[in-house]
Order: structure tokens, then C-alpha cells, then sequence
């Protein structure tokens, strides 16, 4: 805890964001066929002037050899050229007039065009992010994006959530460039530092989930961004069960404990291995099982929890979580809300 306090101390690590680009809009493969096309040039002049090499010669009289073409081809097209090596023979200079020059045009084009390209590309970037501070909000930030943060992001993309509304955060670029190719906005930087959670925008931010692989972290964590965002919903992962009551002493919603959810699950697999397989189909929403939660029906309301057409695990009122056997949740109010299991198919 105490490494980290002085982590969190130091602000001067440089939080970067980063927003998908439209698809297709990479100038990667662009600058990467202008430059295919600049070598391509280069070679071709090579070629042509050695092909007459007899019609060039040195400021010494000597014949060109391969490597004299490819000085002459590259000064040449990359300046006007030195005049260490002439043309000179008519023919010779008539390739110059015809090839040689033509080929500088094109040459210092292509080589303009990419430098622009990538400038332009600068300026794009800095766009999307300028846009996106502007219209983000309500959005979901998930610090940390190894297994349990792809785990939350996938949940929250089988919800309905847009890529647009879900921000990674997390230190390690290898993660966040899966996150990018995945279509998330991106920022670079530990989620301890109060500066990086501003880059992410937290303080607008509907949700929190904090998923790195540090209890410590966790909970350094949890204070910021509740520090930040007051009236965000919090939800963080722990591995050990006595670090709950830091976590909610530190402002988070919901904890969920890793380790001890495993060591359960793997004590009911060897007695009763059809609970586990019930239990990762409603984990799963592709198919099968599905919790879900949505507003009672009109045709609900009045009605107890048992008599629904979905098998009601909880009625949420005025913020309470009732259990469906619960007497207060008979019968349902309006605007009660509902937890199900469902069956996708």
C-alpha cells in the first residue's frame, strides 16, 4: 500500500488517449504503400541507369558500376544531384530528361505526401479525442483490461452498452491495443493517479470497474475514482476476502471476490458439478441462462414474484434489493425492478 500511496503521489506520469479511428481510416497501410512505391522508383532509376551505364562516367572519367548507379539514382532523385556523376552521351541525357527527372517529381511527391500523411494523421488524432471529451457521458471507464476487465467488457457489450460508451484504462499498451482493435477509447497510465482517472473522463462517468490484479491497487483505486466521481455506481474485484471492508470503506458499490467465488465453485464441482454448470450458464448470455434485469410489467404489478412469467430471483425498490421470498416484494409495486433468469436460446 504504501509503494503505491507513492505512486499515487507523483503525478508526473503522462496519461495519453486514444480513440478508434473510423473503419479503414489507419494511414498505416498508405504510407506504407507510398513508401513500397518510393523504393519501387529508386530500384527503376537504378535499373535505367545502369542499363547505360557506358553513357555516365565520374569527375574522373571512370564507368559506372552498380554501386555508382545507385549513388547517381539516389542523389538524384532525392536532390538535383551533385555532379560528381554526369550524363554524357546524347542518349544518356535524353534518359535524364525522359526518366530521371520525372522520377524525382514523383519521388519527392510521394515522400511530401507521407510526411503530410502523417502530420494529418496528428491532427485527426488529436480531433477524435478533442470530440470525444466533448460528447462523452454516462459512459463506463474498466481499469484494468486482463482477463476479469475483458470478462466486465464483454458482459457490458452482451448488455447493450456501445464500444463508444466504454473506456479502458491500464498501464500495459499490449492490453490496450487489444482494446483499441476491439473498438474501446483507450488511456495509458495506472488507475491509481487521479490524473489518469481525469483523462478517462471518471468524474462523468455513469460506472467504475475496477479489475487490475492488485488488491492493493484495488483499493487505492476505489478511493480516487469515488474521490472523483461521487455518484458513480463502483464495482471492483478482490481476491481476498479481507479486503472487502476496505474496498467499501473506500467507496465501492459492489465487490466481488475472485479467489473465494473460485475456491466455492470448485468445492461444488466435486459434489454437485450440475450447480457449476448452471452456475457459468448464467454467467454466459450467449445461450442458454441468463440473469437479466428489467422493469415489471404492467400485467406484473400486484402480483407476487412467483406468479411472473420469468422466475424472479429479486425485486430491486427505492434502491433495496427483496429476495423473492421476501414478503415486502408481495406484490410488486410499479416501477419495481425486476431480476430474471431468462432463456436465450
Amino acid at each position: 500500500m504504501a509503494g503505491v500511496a507513492r505512486e499515487r503521489g507523483s503525478e508526473r506520469a503522462h496519461a495519453s488517449v486514444s480513440v478508434p479511428r473510423p473503419a479503414g481510416g489507419g494511414p498505416g497501410r498508405a504510407i506504407a504503400r507510398r513508401l513500397a512505391l518510393a523504393l519501387l522508383i529508386l530500384v527503376g532509376t537504378v535499373a535505367v541507369v545502369y542499363a547505360g551505364r557506358d553513357g555516365y562516367a565520374d569527375n574522373q572519367g571512370n564507368p559506372l558500376s552498380l554501386l555508382d548507379a545507385s549513388y547517381y539514382a539516389t542523389v538524384s532523385l532525392s536532390t538535383t544531384g551533385y555532379g560528381d556523376i554526369a550524363p554524357l552521351t546524347p542518349s544518356a541525357r535524353l534518359v535524364n530528361v525522359l526518366v530521371v527527372t520525372p522520377a524525382r517529381v514523383i519521388f519527392l511527391i510521394v515522400l511530401v505526401g507521407t510526411t503530410l500523411e502523417v502530420l494529418t494523421e496528428r491532427s485527426r488524432e488529436a480531433f477524435r479525442v478533442e470530440r470525444w471529451r466533448r460528447r462523452v457521458d454516462q459512459h463506463v471507464v474498466v481499469v484494468g483490461y486482463g482477463v476479469k476487465g475483458r470478462s466486465a467488457v464483454r458482459a457490458l457489450r452482451e448488455d447493450g452498452v456501445p464500444a463508444e460508451q466504454i473506456v479502458v484504462v491500464d498501464p500495459d499498451r499490449r492490453a490496450l491495443a487489444d482494446a483499441g482493435r476491439d473498438g474501446f477509447t483507450t488511456v495509458t497510465g495506472s488507475g491509481t493517479r487521479s490524473a489518469v482517472l481525469r483523462e478517462a473522463l471518471a468524474e462523468r462517468a455513469r460506472a467504475v470497474i475496477i479489475a487490475t490484479n492488485s488488491d492493493e491497487a484495488n483499493v487505492l483505486i476505489t478511493l480516487t475514482a469515488r474521490e472523483l466521481a461521487p455518484n458513480a455506481v463502483i464495482s471492483a474485484a478482490v481476491r481476498e476476502a479481507e479486503n472487502i471492508p476496505l474496498l467499501r470503506r473506500g467507496g465501492a458499490d459492489q465487490v466481488v471476490t475472485s479467489s473465494d467465488a473460485a475456491g466455492r465453485m470448485l468445492g461444488l464441482a466435486t459434489r454437485s458439478p450440475q450447480v457449476v454448470d448452471v452456475f457459468e450458464d448464467l454467467l454466459t448470455s450467449d445461450a442458454g441462462l441468463r440473469l437479466a434485469e428489467r422493469p415489471a410489467a404492467a400485467d406484473e404489478v400486484g402480483r407476487g414474484p412467483r406468479e411472473c412469467s420469468d422466475p424472479v430471483l429479486a425485486v430491486i425498490r427505492d434502491g433495496r434489493l427483496l429476495r423473492f421470498d421476501d414478503p415486502a416484494a408481495t406484490p410488486i409495486h410499479p416501477g419495481d425492478r425486476l431480476i430474471t433468469v431468462r432463456n436465450v436460446g
